[in-house]
């Protein structure tokens, strides 16, 4: 019987393996036999870690669609049978980013999930208003010549540029009217539980934006209602507490 000559088809085969182990420390990139065990270990870890990673992000998504629909006095089971019952099809990856980036569109789906758990009409087009704000530019220090004395407007403008707070914190000194240079504080930047600090501290009321919303279309006085939340914060389900409690 004659022979077969493979030459050309196994050198393809093992060129095929070695440059798939290519970058692979010691031998694992030169000899076959170590090259081809190291790739198909690979292979393996690979599988493993798509699944892992898919799983990490589930937890992801869920720890922030639960801490978003907490504000709004629900939990994340509450929530997700509410969208089942609502027949909305939002997958975890799209709730988790409106939750963090888009507040108000995420609230509008936690209240149409709100109607269809007890069992209101549920409207299928939502339509909210989203808000861009704009950047603020960076502020820049003033630089003088060391033989100039520091004059009183450069140094109001070296004081106010070594306050640093989040975005956040920002729009949060806004709504609750308090001074960021009273909160201020050199060590460190300003972050939304310090303005909330401050103004629980001149007699200001601390609730979520949601409870803010919320008390504005009931006519709930904010002074009045107890809070639940987190450090006695007012969340969402206290103001419609406090609204059947005023209506019975």
């Amino acid at each position: 019987m004659a022979r077969t000559a493979r030459s050309v088809h196994a050198r393809k085969k093992r060129r095929k393996v070695l440059e798939q182990a290519k970058g692979y420390r010691g031998t694992k990139h030169t000899s076959y036999k170590r090259a081809k065990e190291q790739v198909w270990k690979s292979g393996v870890y690979a599988y493993e870690g798509r699944k892992q990673r898919k799983r990490d992000f589930r937890a992801l998504w869920i720890q922030r669609i639960n801490a978003g629909v907490r504000e709004h006095g629900l939990s994340y089971s509450q929530f997700i049978h509410g969208l089942r019952l609502a027949e909305i099809d939002l997958d975890r990856k799209i709730l988790a980013d409106l939750a963090a980036t888009q507040p108000d569109a995420f609230a509008a789906v936690v209240a149409q999930a709100r109607n269809a758990l007890n069992g209101e009409p549920v409207q299928r087009r939502i339509e909210v208003e989203l808000r861009t704000e704009p950047r603020p530019e960076p502020r820049r220090p003033v630089r003088r010549k060391p033989e100039e004395e520091p004059t009183e407007e450069a140094t109001t403008t070296e004081t106010s540029a070594e306050i640093e707070a989040t975005d956040a914190a920002e729009r949060r000194s806004e709504e609750l009217d308090v001074d960021l240079e009273s909160v201020g504080d050199a060590e460190g930047r300003v972050l939304v539980e310090d303005v909330e600090e401050a103004a629980e501290e001149e007699g200001k009321v601390h609730a979520t934006e949601a409870a803010e919303r919320k008390a504005k279309e009931l006519g709930v006085d904010l002074f009045t209602v107890e809070g639940t939340g987190q450090g006695g914060r007012i969340t969402v389900g206290d103001v419609d507490k406090a609204a059947r409690a005023s209506n019975e």
